[in-house]
């Protein structure tokens, strides 16, 4: 292992950690033992090359804003078709200080000296861009176009056909916690949606031991103004979200089949699910509340010991104490999912509570956990950062 990494056994609550260090006292008030790579943030002589496709948006820039500290990876291409022949800090003015190159067209691009892809791109423009670039490259999706593995599924939600049927087979799907020995051996990775990733932790784990039934699981999920993207839209104006909040893709929202897909891979039969989506006068966060049948003989302690087990080492998934009610403002920045069960006041029910910031462990930060994996490295590496708070 590279000499900057060490190996320390440390009480993780999600602190930064920018160099190898003692414990801080920080830390001490968490209770959850954790065996935890942590990294130097000092860059090594000879980075790993990465290019951003799409790094105008929000989850562009989330991600310059993780690999800035990255020790192993450089970011060497970005590419904005709107916002080509312009440096990044006029397009962010608060990446102004930071050495970066200009963004150029996709096409113009030149991938020779790139190892590796993040793809902002809007679905339906991926497909044919992923596919006409070099085989080496290592790549992870984060729009929609590599989800679902039924191309036949895409064309009835994206309302057209899939045109990278021979990749669509080759992707992984990109949950980390749960799929993570495919990742690792993976060269396309379809990075999940932030919706899906806040309800498939708690229910996937659920499911597979079935200690929940297959019907009557209702979830309706809140979020922040940036999951839109950072295009110029009237219902996203200023004026047209604040003070008010307002469900949206009732009964069809796209990530509706990405949900039930992973559900029914995890139960090994087939799930429906009830989802409604609501946009929150909020710029990021993200919560869903779900609420599920339990199995005969099964309590809501039993799902609440099952999920403190299945996540005790993961760094980047808490279940909360008895009581503790999931914050969004607690999850903020960072690339933390917080979990709580509850019990429903009827009987044989439970309610489940999921909370992540949807540009992080909703996106970049999920996409940048793969890539650690895909590339060899520890996948907290530019991740381990407290979340922003107030």
């Amino acid at each position: 292992m590279n000499s900057m990494v060490a190996l320390r056994t440390v009480f993780m609550d999600g602190g930064c950690f920018s160099k190898v260090q003692d414990k801080p006292k920080a830390l001490k008030a968490s209770k959850k033992p954790m065996r935890v790579v942590v990294v130097s943030a000092q860059k090594v002589d000879k980075p790993i090359k990465v290019g951003i496709l799409g790094a105008s948006g929000y989850t562009g820039v989330e991600l310059i804003r993780f690999i800035a500290n990255h020790p192993y990876f450089d970011i060497s291409l970005m590419t904005a078709d709107r916002k080509a022949g312009q440096s990044i800090g006029s397009v962010f003015p608060h990446l102004i200080t930071h050495n970066l190159p200009d963004l150029v067209a996709v096409k113009d691009a030149d991938f020779s000296s790139v190892d590796a892809v993040f793809c902002c791109l809007p679905h339906g423009t991926t497909q044919e861009i992923i596919k006409g670039l070099p085989t080496r490259l290592k790549i992870v999706d984060l729009s929609a176009d590599f989800r679902l593995r039924d191309i036949n599924d895409y064309a009835e939600w994206y309302g057209q056909p899939h045109k990278a049927t021979d990749l669509q087979q080759e992707a992984v799907y990109g949950l980390t916690e749960i799929f993570r020995n495919k990742i690792q051996s993976a060269r396309l990775v379809a990075n999940p949606g932030c919706y899906p990733t806040t309800i498939l932790l708690p229910l996937v784990p659920l499911l597979k031991a079935s200690l929940i039934t297959l019907q009557n699981i209702v979830i309706v999920s809140n979020s922040g103004v940036s999951g839109a993207g950072r295009s110029a839209k009237e219902a996203n104006l200023y004026t047209e979200v604040s003070e008010g909040i307002f469900s949206y893709g009732i009964t069809r929202h796209r990530h509706v089949p990405e949900i039930e897909q992973e559900l029914s891979d995890a139960a090994n039969s087939r799930v429906t699910v009830s989802f409604t989506p609501t946009l929150m006068p909020m710029s990021r966060g993200m919560q869903s509340t779900i609420n599920v049948e339990l199995a005969p003989g099964v309590s809501v302690e039993d799902l609440k010991q099952h999920l403190t087990k299945f996540f005790e080492k993961e760094e980047f998934v808490a279940v909360l104490p008895d009581g503790q009610a999931p914050h969004t403002k607690y999850v903020q920045g960072s690339n933390g999912c917080h979990i709580n069960v509850f019990p429903d006041r009827i009987p044989g029910r439970a309610i489940i509570i999921s909370v992540i910031d949807n540009l992080v462990k909703g996106a970049s930060g999920q996409a940048l956990q793969n890539l650690n994996l895909m590339m060899g490295y520890p996948e907290n590496t530019g991740l381990s950062c407290m979340p922003l708070f107030p």
